[in-house]
């Protein structure tokens, strides 16, 4: 990418003193800092025109200095639009007597909600059209659909800011009315009592948005005389409501990062009392479903690390009543499980693979799926049916489009339901190879990467190769297939997903060793694997690129410290960066629920470790990779501020002439642009800078 004239803007500094622990840091740009109410209403004071003018000075260079590659970029967008099928569909799913699915129209952004009753054959009622709500809104994101008992009305979640902030609405779905009940700030999911006319729904706080309070609504009453029915008070904690697939339980749970406690209610009396399941102790976790007189148990109790599937009565829920149903093991992560009439499935990870385990009650089988590429990504549906001999799973990998299938586990046959289409009439599934290989980290531990490449491409030391990872939270990014990210093999990249400390890909250990004081294992990781591909001649500093989101956008300021060498171009999307001075700051959304992934920097030991990574307070003056940062000006998770002021402060010091930019959707979020088509412009922006830097512009893909 040409480095232009364009005159980058300077952010003005207006120091700020921040002490803690005796230790003085100066925030140069702290002024950024808006709350909700100036960005919310119309700009009204000196800061709120100073930080947007600020934001829009960054898009206008970013357009600039990008100027050159907007007919790429566009042919690139309509390129990765040409391989999705526009009039696209769910497959139909059957949930008490309605098939309900999901469709796109050709040309339209936002999908369209239907169903029919008992057969496919039936005429089709639109539940709801997005197109047709969203219309209006730069951004719009219905969510939370929750159908009653009686099929005839819906709960419906709409979002309209990107802050993830839902309002609760009710559509009668016989006459198409929407009633007057309007709730707002909550999570926008909801469970109906088994009545039909009454439903639980989580509040969020206004300043932190933790979920906090569980409320009961009744249908034709105000908001304002809804019943609170659970107060989350530890601020460490959230909440949420679920109904067992049973239908008999409203089950209320809180969660911390290392503890839950669930409490329940029976679903034909939606007016009683609370019941406690197990009271929450720090570091015990169980999830809960039922089945018949009992509860069953996901837990790591009995120090379980990978987890184990326990049981107890409904009528004695206390600790000392769970039995094992599946025991824990050392190699085996138990990551889900789903109950039907006559079988057990469970979703197992075992040497960072996907496996599902089917297994009878009555015990006469026992078995797994068989799955035969050497890495992969299968995830079995929520299956709503309990009477039924069928699961659904999805099943794709590198090269293998997604596919919908429909297991009989009695007769051990298969169905695919629908296999994606990737439309142009070029993809071929022959032309790609993927495999796995195994870097060594420093401290010895092998760490996997998953690579993907055209056939054609030669892989040395001028091979473009991108570089993926998160490693939070104990989230495991799945090996699977993208329509999009053909564009950048088709032209010679490599990609490589790294499969670092953080997640679980190698079971509850590998996440354990990758937070709180092992973070920087994290690190290192993503580091070790750069070194790896270089090493092994797989490509090189001149053209080995880096990407990661929110917390993945952590681990890229992280690495641009640590390693600014390895790396010719890095984007860091929504990246999590002023680390310290969120997780100080309690006001701010989603702080105090993290302390056990990041620690509580008001314990010293805590603040000094989070500040020697902190990628805002480490940036030093030294040379920088060519950046591209991402932010949205309404997000929730990771606020505007932290990309915008580290941006700033990279400018003020780092020592080179590469590209620093910085791009921000002032109408999005966390997740970006809503519509379908919005967002697939935002990756063909991404991908263009990478491609850009490799002077790739002008490059044809390769021929199969």
């Amino acid at each position: 990418m040409k480095n232009t004239d364009a005159k980058a803007p300077i952010a003005y500094k207006q120091p700020t003193t921040l002490e803690k622990h005796g230790d003085v840091r100066i925030d140069n740009y702290f002024w950024m800092r808006l709350s909700d109410k100036q960005k919310l209403t119309e700009v009204n004071d000196k800061q709120t025109q100073k930080v947007i003018d600020y934001l829009e000075a960054e898009n206008a260079y970013y357009n600039k200095v990008t100027a050159y590659t907007k007919d790429f970029e566009a042919k690139l967008f309509e390129e990765m639009k040409g391989r999705i099928k526009e009039d696209d569909a769910s497959v139909p799913y059957k949930d008490n007597g309605y098939f309900y699915i999901t469709r796109y129209e050709k040309g339209m952004q936002y999908p369209i909600y239907s169903r029919k009753k008992e057969n496919l054959e039936a005429e089709e009622q639109i539940m709801f059209n997005v197109n047709e709500m969203a219309k209006d809104f730069d951004y719009y994101q219905l969510g939370g659909l929750n159908v009653s008992k009686d099929n005839k009305l819906v709960v419906f979640a709409t979002d309209t800011v990107s802050r993830r902030q839902y309002f609760l609405r009710v559509k009668n779905l016989e006459t198409g009315e929407i009633y007057k009940d309007i709730i707002d700030n909550t999570t926008g999911g909801s469970v109906w009592a088994n009545d039909n006319k009454t439903f639980f729904y989580t509040k969020k706080d206004p300043i932190t948005l933790r979920s906090s309070k569980v409320y009961r609504h009744v249908l034709g009453t105000s908001s304002l005389e809804d019943v609170e029915v659970y107060h989350e008070k530890d601020e460490t904690f959230s909440t949420y409501v679920t109904k067992s697939k049973s239908n008999k339980y409203i089950i209320i749970g809180s969660y911390s990062t290392v503890s839950t406690e669930a409490q329940f209610l029976d679903a034909n009396k939606p007016t009683s009392n609370l019941k406690m399941l197990q009271p929450r102790e720090r570091d015990l976790e169980y999830s809960v479903a039922h089945y018949g007189n009992d509860f069953y148990l996901l837990t790591n109790k009995d120090g379980a690390t990978n987890f184990k599937l326990m049981k107890t009565p409904v009528s004695k829920t206390e600790k000392e009543n769970w039995i094992d149903v599946i025991p824990h093991r050392e190699d085996t992560l138990l990551e889900d499980f789903s109950i039907f009439k006559d079988f057990l499935v469970l979703e197992e990870r075992n040497n960072g693979l996907n496996k599902v385990r089917i297994k009878r009650w009555d015990a006469k089988e026992d078995y797994y799926l068989p799955f035969d590429e050497e890495t992969y990504s299968v995830n079995v549906y929520s299956n709503p049916d309990f009477d039924t001999n069928i699961i659904r799973y999805s099943y794709n990998s590198f090269t293998t489009p997604a596919s919908v299938i429909d297991f009989n586990m009695e007769t051990k046959s298969k169905e695919i339901k629908k296999e994606q289409e990737v439309l142009g009439g070029k993809f071929k599934k022959e032309n790609y190879k993927s495999k796995r290989v195994w870097a060594t980290a420093r401290d010895g531990k092998k760490v996997a990467i998953s690579l993907v490449y055209h056939k054609n491409t030669e892989l040395n030391a001028n091979t473009p190769l991108l570089q993926y990872a998160y490693g939070s939270y104990g989230y495991t990014i799945p090996d699977g297939f993208s329509t999009t990210r053909l564009s950048l093999l088709d032209r010679g990249f490599v990609y490589a997903l790294a499969h670092i400390r953080g997640s679980q890909y190698l079971g509850r250990e590998w996440y354990e060793d990758g937070k709180m004081l092992n973070k920087k294992n994290t690190f290192n990781d993503f580091v070790d694997c750069s070194k790896y591909l270089i090493k092994n001649n797989y490509t090189s500093p001149k053209h080995l690129y880096a990407m990661g989101g929110s917390a993945g956008g952590l681990l890229m300021g992280a690495i641009v410290n640590m390693n600014p060498e390895l790396y010719n171009g890095v984007i860091a999307a929504v990246p999590f960066v002023d680390v310290i001075s969120t997780m100080i700051d309690d006001s701010i959304p989603l702080t105090t629920g993290e302390y056990d992934e990041w620690g509580n920097p008001n314990d010293k030991e805590y603040y000094d470790y989070i500040k020697s990574y902190s990628p805002y307070d480490q940036v030093a003056a030294k040379a920088y990779p060519n950046m591209l940062v991402t932010t949205g000006f309404h997000d929730s998770q990771v606020q505007y501020w932290e990309p915008a002021k580290w941006v700033a402060k990279l400018r003020e010091l780092k020592t080179d002439t590469n590209l620093l930019m910085l791009r921000t959707n002032m109408e999005a979020g966390h997740g970006g642009a809503s519509g379908r088509f919005d967002a697939l412009k935002e990756t063909a922006k991404d991908y263009t800078f990478f491609l850009a830097l490799e002077n790739k512009l002008g490059t044809e893909p390769i021929k199969p």
